[in-house]
């Protein structure tokens, strides 16, 4: 059985954000980019399932610049068998991406298709859904627990939701999108890292998967929020139902 995940290079989660000064977007000019903590989880949970034997094959795919070879190297580095780079230096929002991510599938035709359930510079939390519409696929998003069972075909995923959990039972092929509690991703260790070079990576481009990119989405501006002013430590009750009352207006 072949899995593919989806990984994207996003601006490393412990830096700190700063807005171009066109306000046309987040500066990412010498800025430490590293790969989308959700995606890392999405890879672990696939290489998990390879090293249990239910799978022979982890294809790891990222879209976007020459850059993004950097990030689909730490996951061959860190366990996938083979790359694919789909290279597009455009504006790229969730459903492209999943138009992309299905003409992969179909070429690849893996059995499951894993995703984090969203990125951390757009939070978008869309594409997973959008793919899994695309090919008609089941879906379990915002997967806490995954478990496969290859002989019957189905997969059970734990989700979280508002009342608590939620319990599915897919059958394959299938989408799955990663939450946070799924698992600890792994470091890629030195050797892997110098086996990472030798592992394949396949290029290709919109056009060839037959996709054209275009978005009903327009950035006007990007902005910082407003700075919050410093707090204020109140020696009474009294002081504070003052405040509330009289400053904040809310009682």
């Amino acid at each position: 059985m072949k899995i593919m995940v989806a990984i994207k290079r996003v601006v490393d989660y412990a830096v700190k954000i700063r807005v171009k000064p066109d306000k046309s977007g987040v500066e990412t000019t010498n800025v430490k980019m590293s790969m989308n903590p959700f995606c890392e989880i999405a890879l672990e949970e696939a290489l998990r399932i390879k090293e249990s034997g239910l799978a022979s094959e982890v294809v790891a795919v990222s879209i976007g610049p020459a850059q993004c070879l950097d990030t689909l190297r730490t996951g061959l580095a860190m366990g996938a068998d083979r790359g694919i780079h789909v290279e597009s230096t455009a504006n790229l929002y969730p459903l492209a991406v999943a138009k992309l991510l299905k003409a992969l599938a179909e070429l690849e035709n893996p059995r499951l298709l894993i995703l984090g359930k969203q990125a951390i510079d757009d939070d978008c939390n869309q594409t997973g859904q959008m793919v899994a519409g695309l090919l008609n696929w089941p879906q379990g998003t915002f997967a806490s627990k995954v478990v496969l069972d290859k002989e019957k075909r189905t997969m059970t995923v734990d989700r979280e939701v508002d009342g608590g959990l939620e319990t599915l039972l897919l059958e394959l092929p299938a989408v799955i999108t990663t939450d946070l509690r799924l698992n600890q991703p792994r470091y890629a260790t030195l050797p892997n890292i110098m086996k990472a070079k030798s592992k394949p990576i396949k290029k290709v481009t919109p056009e060839d998967l037959k996709v054209q990119l275009k978005s009903d989405l327009e950035v006007v501006q990007v902005t910082e929020p407003p700075k919050r002013k410093a707090g204020v430590i109140l020696s009474s009750v009294d002081e504070l139902i003052n405040k509330l009352k009289d400053e904040a207006h809310v009682i």
